[in-house]
């Protein structure tokens, strides 16, 4: 009784770290063929192996696979087979497998990068309500920002050493004291939640589909309807995974009744809210953005002349809120974790 690994370039140019860290797992566990194919590899998984005769678990990660290809392995009892759509099973191979005998292995949720897309998250809500990225680019151009002659202002209170500016017209300054509104606590929404609860911030969530514990564990308030969510916001995080039932979830009336000054904050997918509605709202200056996703916002990549890039009430990165090495080894971990050991 064996295990085996194949693997393929097309696969590691999107997860590069997962096949690596799933073969050191299994290697504490006992035999292990490991392949790792070449770029230009074409043939069907049956032609990997030369006598895959004793394989009983086999993770297969982006090689073509047909029906037949899969009787030579006729010891297999377990198996995660990708073709070449590496985020999720071919619904025929898995049942090409079942009808073998065989249990098709997978884990369902995305519980291996709610870490990363989170604390993404969490850096995104900081760098806009402290403007770093605007500040980090300014001190790269003069050094007007040493100044503090030039903090001066006429709102009492609002110059010297322990003020930068004007205030902003929209919401700056600590998580601390701010209102966080949020929707959905599953995987990510729940840990943005217990964090921002622990810097000390206001923070309710409305996620019809959650029991109870689940806003206990994150210090959020319960809030039944998104239109009193969206009342008195501060900073309003929807954290729901883009299906056809969050589709424009958060509606063009929902976007205009945020106050003005709201901070936005979006790592999951754009498209949950209405794209429309935001960019003219955000373009504005009546609320600002901090954003990890922009589909069906200003597509991706965004437009170098897009009127959102450069602004002040903006900060972006570009789509890369679950790309870490931790989100990779998760991905293995939570994979290896389906399978009963050989």
């Amino acid at each position: 009784m064996s295990s085996a690994i194949v693997v393929h370039p097309l696969f590691e140019s999107v997860w590069p770290h997962a096949a690596d860290h799933l073969r050191r797992r299994w290697q504490e566990e006992g035999p292990l063929e490991y392949r790792r194919l070449d770029e230009d590899h074409d043939d069907p998984l049956d032609a990997v192996f030369d006598d895959p005769t004793g394989i009983t678990r086999l993770v297969s990660l982006g090689v073509p696979v047909t029906d037949d290809c899969l009787d030579v392995f006729a010891d297999l009892e377990q198996a995660t087979v990708l073709t070449r759509n590496v985020y999720e099973p071919d619904e025929e191979i898995v049942a090409a497998l079942e009808d073998r005998g065989v249990t098709h292995r997978w884990h369902d949720g995305e519980g291996f990068w709610s870490a990363s897309v989170a604390e993404l998250a969490l850096g995104l809500t900081i760098g806009a309500l402290r403007q770093i990225p605007q500040k980090h680019a300014s001190i790269t151009r003069s050094h007007d920002d040493w100044d503090r002659e030039l903090w001066e202002s006429e709102v009492p209170g609002a110059g010297g050493y322990q003020y930068v500016a004007d205030p902003p017209s929209h919401t700056h300054g600590t998580i601390a004291g701010k209102r966080v509104r949020i929707v959905g606590v599953g995987n990510i929404g729940s840990r943005y939640a217990d964090v921002t609860d622990s810097l000390g911030a206001d923070v309710a969530a409305y996620d019809p589909y959650a029991d109870e514990p689940c806003f206990h564990r994150t210090g959020a308030d319960r809030i039944h309807s998104l239109e009193e969510l969206v009342a008195d916001a501060e900073i309003f995080a929807p954290m729901v995974p883009l299906t056809d039932g969050t589709r424009g979830l958060v509606d063009a009336d929902l976007v205009r009744a945020l106050p003005d000054g709201t901070l936005v904050v979006l790592v999951t997918r754009a498209g949950i809210v209405d794209g429309d509605a935001l960019r003219e709202r955000v373009l504005a200056d009546e609320l600002a953005l901090a954003a990890d996703v922009f589909d069906g916002l200003a597509g991706e990549p965004i437009p170098l002349d897009d009127p959102l890039l450069g602004r002040e009430n903006v900060v972006h990165t570009p789509h890369v809120a679950g790309r870490t090495r931790h989100a990779n080894e998760q991905w293995a971990v939570q994979l290896a974790d389906r399978f009963e050991p050989t």
